[in-house]
């Protein structure tokens, strides 16, 4: 998520921290029941810390996809160190983890922070909450220790869950915001915040490369931009303000034909969303000139005719970003293919659109705080 003044990418990658995200089989093809969501978790558990390597100034950390669009990574809180996996997620600013005080039904099967176990826990008496879409979180918060590969941040403020509801099926453990301060719900300091005022990034730059299909190498960087994840040159697009990852979209358009964001509309840049994310009326228009069928909350087409399906096109700050119907139709556990476009159901005074890991998996994306803008370029 952050800034590249110069593009000199060779001088930045020395100082590049990378996570790479290992992409594993979707898990609505091969997981669906309470049981057999256990059973797949038990069958896949593995120690990140036994498998991470290091390669000269770089620090690996493998991740896993989960439910086919989800990216978590793991980071590592306390003194000695206790592993969390995470979503890096530009949608948010707040850093959480379930803690032993957590009852819910979703912090049973998640790994619980466990503050007796850390020398270097600091308690408060501040609890709060967290809306998610969909999920809610009531935390307390603390501080302590952060590690996110060779990254350092000591006594930095995040928050333990005391009750969490919408996420029991969902196997991560919490979520690490990268949005900008004044989004923080907690009034904590973000932790990107803490590593650039700490001089412990040379760039205040942060950059995610999502992976397609099956393949591995998802990867989320800090200090500056690998351009050997993209093709092409990063095209730049200032935010609408400094303080949320908002950007001005010109049009939506299928065919030439506009279809959505006439007059032009506002969409947040989300790798904590799955999905391409709209107005009720103009995702219902889009479902409809696919030609899907509705059933239960998904819409469906046939998967013979996912090949003549047009691309739908944002148009951002003049640039043409084309999504594909191989990226914006998925299978479900029963092989049918359903659209990725979705209801946002959060009332905004103006069209805003939600662009997802589905867009993100195109387009390699740069978050750049020092500038107040975000990078896009092809994926490769």
């Amino acid at each position: 998520m952050k800034c590249i003044v110069l593009l000199g990418l060779l001088a930045f990658s020395e100082c590049i921290v990378k996570i790479p995200l290992r992409r594993m089989k979707t898990m609505r093809n091969t997981v669906s029941g309470k049981n057999m969501m256990n059973s797949f978790l038990k069958e896949h558990t593995y120690s990140l810390s036994q498998i991470s390597s290091r390669v000269s100034n770089l620090t690996i950390h493998p991740l896993r996809n989960i439910m086919d669009m989800l990216y978590v990574g793991n980071i590592t809180i306390g003194t000695p160190p206790q592993e969390f996996q995470v979503i890096f997620d530009t949608g948010s600013s707040d850093l959480w983890v379930p803690s032993v005080f957590c009852q819910s039904l979703a912090c049973a099967t998640k790994v619980m922070f466990i503050h007796l176990h850390s020398s270097t826990f600091r308690p408060t008496q501040k609890v709060f909450n967290i809306e998610y879409n969909p999920g809610r979180m009531k935390g307390l918060l603390v501080y302590d220790t952060v590690r996110i590969g060779d990254l350092v941040i000591t006594d930095q403020p995040f928050c333990i869950s005391l009750l969490e509801t919408g996420f029991e099926s969902i196997p991560f453990d919490g979520i690490l915001g990268l949005n900008y301060p004044n989004i923080s719900v907690s009034g904590a300091i973000p932790i990107f915040d803490n590593l650039k005022n700490e001089g412990a990034i040379s760039e205040p730059v942060f950059a995610f490369y999502l992976s397609k299909d099956k393949r591995e190498g998802s990867v989320v960087m800090f200090g500056g931009v690998d351009h050997r994840y993209y093709k092409g040159e990063l095209n730049w697009i200032p935010l609408i303000q400094a303080g949320n990852w908002i950007v001005n979209v010109d049009r939506i358009s299928m065919r030439r034909k506009i279809i959505a964001c006439s007059g032009g509309c506002e969409a947040r840049v989300d790798t904590g969303t799955a999905l391409i994310k709209g107005p009720r009326r103009l995702v219902n228009n889009i479902q409809k000139l696919i030609g899907t069928t509705p059933q239960d909350s998904k819409h469906y087409v046939s998967c013979s005719a996912v090949k003549t399906l047009p691309s739908i096109i944002f148009t951002i700050n003049g640039i043409n970003y084309p999504v594909p119907a191989r990226a914006y139709i998925l299978k479900d556990s029963r092989g049918n293919c359903y659209t990725t476009f979705k209801e946002n159901t959060v009332r905004t005074s103006r069209e805003t659109w939600i662009l997802g890991d589905v867009f993100l998996r195109l387009y390699f994306s740069v978050f750049d705080r020092g500038n107040d803008r975000i990078g896009l370029a092809r994926a490769v």
